[in-house]
């Protein structure tokens, strides 16, 4: 966040205004025939987000755009400074993942005034009435996956076991989907906790306390270790809610580092999120239960069909008017259906589906 401190919407503001007068005959021309479209992704560091790009600028390519995709390295001065490069750059729209759906306001308040359109990708854009669309999952319905592939894997492992012990993670508390990951595994997971059938044992929930900043694995691996040291020195650990692949892949480092997967203890049952190579490695391996599929090509021609629809003069298709208010006005949206991945289906869904080859998973 610290990279903020220089710039301010006031300052930026001014800068864009007076490029605008000056940036036209210098901008390159864009050889496009139908629009040019910006696309800003929020970091490279997750292959979900690479694969989401390159999906998008072929699909766009393939449907007669031309395109900037620029990645931001989960550097929030970055993807601003990049949003501004590209509306200097005529682009007619923006499409953007945002690193933090909450700090894009004056940006958008100058794409507005240039007429350029705004299509959230993924993560709501947030206190802003200048997002146009919003092309993402049905993410409460990834936790709800996530959540009920928690509780299937604690019933197969541990059929015999009173009570689950059970630990959660939360996904980056500045990310509006990490609350509905959160919310509809909780709605699965609450039931049977007040039931007493499962033990969160450090006490630990909300995602003010589980939220897990920028994803980061390395972090979440750091606040598993805490646990397991203050938390389950004589009892045994079951289970692990895990919002996203990068998580699951640090909770495992660290429940492996005390014992788990060897010996007679058996590893926790651990979810995920985006069918990552690394994970599904480990559902082939035991090491991690399931993860979530969320095919990023489906994202993709979502997207680019509101765009085409956009800029063609037509009204782009949704499926949700109700769900994404992000505190200014609610997002027209189109939700994808997210797929449960486990060890039974993993070959059918992915390799069967084309988004990976058999070899990649070897």
């Amino acid at each position: 966040m610290s990279g903020l401190k220089n710039w301010t919407p006031k300052l930026a503001t001014g800068a864009f205004a007076l490029a605008v007068g000056l940036s036209l005959a210098a901008a390159p021309a864009i050889a496009a025939d139908k629009g040019y479209v910006g696309i800003s992704m929020p970091t490279k560091s997750s292959a979900r987000w690479i694969a989401d790009g390159e999906n998008m600028v072929k699909q766009f390519q393939e449907a007669g755009y031309e395109t900037d995709l620029q990645y931001a390295e989960d550097d929030i001065a970055n993807q601003l400074q990049q949003i501004e490069t590209m509306m200097l750059k005529g682009v007619n729209v923006l499409v953007i993942g945002a690193i933090d759906g909450t700090t894009l306001s004056a940006a958008l308040e100058n794409a507005a005034a240039s007429d350029i359109k705004v299509v959230a990708y993924d993560r709501l854009i947030r206190d802003s009435a200048n997002v146009d669309y919003y092309a993402t999952f049905d993410n409460f319905q990834v936790g709800v996956i996530q959540g009920t592939s928690l509780i299937d894997g604690l019933k197969a492992r541990f059929p015999d076991d009173a009570v689950w012990n059970i630990e959660l993670f939360g996904g980056s508390p500045d990310d509006n989907n990490a609350y509905f990951f959160y919310d509809g595994a909780m709605s699965v997971i609450q039931p049977l906790v007040d039931e007493g059938k499962v033990s969160i044992v450090s006490g630990q929930t909300g995602m003010d306390t589980v939220g897990t900043l920028r994803w980061d694995g390395a972090a979440a691996q750091a606040r598993m270790d805490n646990l397991l040291s203050a938390n389950y020195t004589d009892r045994q650990l079951h289970g692990v809610l895990s919002p996203y692949d990068g998580i699951s892949i640090g909770i495992i480092s660290s429940v492996k580092g005390v014992g788990y997967g060897s010996g007679d203890l058996p590893m926790p049952i651990i979810t995920g999120q985006d069918a990552e190579i690394p994970s599904i490695k480990a559902i082939i391996r035991g090491d991690q239960y399931a993860t979530v599929y969320k095919d990023t090509r489906e994202l993709a021609r979502v997207t680019v069909g509101m765009v085409d629809a956009l800029l063609q003069g037509s009204e782009p298709e949704i499926n949700d008017t109700e769900t994404y208010d992000n505190g200014v006005k609610v997002v027209p949206s189109y939700l994808l259906k997210p797929v449960a991945v486990n060890a039974d289906n993993w070959e059918e869904t992915l390799v069967g589906s084309g988004y990976y080859t058999a070899d990649q998973l070897k």
